[in-house]
């Protein structure tokens, strides 16, 4: 993509952004604290993208889908590398520094529709930490949330599911529905208290988010807490096994499925 500023040596452009450029034109409006305290607050709708960066993503998308024919060619045909260490973003993992970057793919046709190929009878019933590589892609997030220059926002695109009736009991189905799941690793501190949140609210202000306009379910009995723990145990026990915890501290989450949708 054609440059449109300079600040400094570092070139402003218009596709998804270097790690410079965010640096430069979009620091972290959130610190690692008010992330883990978004996070844990139970409306997952907190964690935002730089107001900026989100223009510049809606322009991008607009070409990707007159390239592509739909977001989904794009994630499908492009994007995600299914069993592949990602060698495609320009915002490369500390765990994969060995890897060559490939900066570009290409297809063919890319507007044409490649469907995934289908699930075999053998396969997991639901994602777990034994997953095999084939049903998973993890990805750098190309346009990431408005995060501190030292953490890193990873994607992880699974075939599988991850919301599944063995694992969700249909006493908790509905709050998981709307709340999503999260958990934390890598620290032997508690997170955050959601009751931190009218204090850093006020970091989200440019977005207009007040404690009223939170959407988030009431904390549950001790048995349903319990339920909600269990349904993402499985999540978890993935992240401590990829993110080692004696080298990294993560706060991850799985946005529910009103969250989760994107444009075609």
């Amino acid at each position: 993509m054609a440059p449109e500023a300079v600040h400094g040596q570092v070139l402003l452009g218009t596709g998804p952004p270097t790690r410079e450029e965010l640096l430069v034109y979009y620091p972290a409006k959130f610190t690692w604290e008010q992330l883990k305290c978004f996070v844990n607050s139970g409306d997952l709708g907190l964690l935002k993208r730089d107001k900026k960066l989100q223009k510049r993503y809606n322009a991008w998308a607009e070409g990707t889908k007159e390239k592509y024919g739909s977001m989904v060619n794009y994630l499908l045909n492009y994007r995600l590398q299914w069993g592949q260490p990602d060698t495609l973003s320009l915002l490369g993992s500390a765990l994969d520094e060995s890897l060559p970057s490939q900066g570009t793919r290409e297809l063919l046709d890319p507007s044409v529709s490649r469907p995934l190929p289908p699930i075999p009878p053998d396969a997991p019933p639901y994602f777990a930490a034994d997953t095999p590589k084939e049903f998973i892609s993890i990805i750098q997030n190309d346009w990431p949330y408005s995060v501190p220059p030292e953490v890193e926002h990873t994607l992880i695109w699974t075939r599988l599911p991850v919301f599944h009736p063995d694992l969700i009991s249909s006493s908790i189905a509905a709050r998981v529905e709307q709340d999503g799941l999260w958990g934390f690793t890598g620290t032997t501190t508690l997170p955050p208290s959601p009751s931190l949140l009218p204090t850093y609210l006020p970091a989200l202000s440019e977005w207009g988010v007040t404690i009223d306009k939170l959407i988030r379910s009431a904390k549950g009995t001790d048995e349903e807490e319990a339920l909600v723990k269990r349904a993402g145990s499985y999540i978890d026990a993935f992240v401590r096994q990829r993110w080692v915890e004696d080298e990294w501290e993560t706060a991850w989450f799985v946005n529910p499925p009103v969250r989760s949708s994107f444009i075609t």
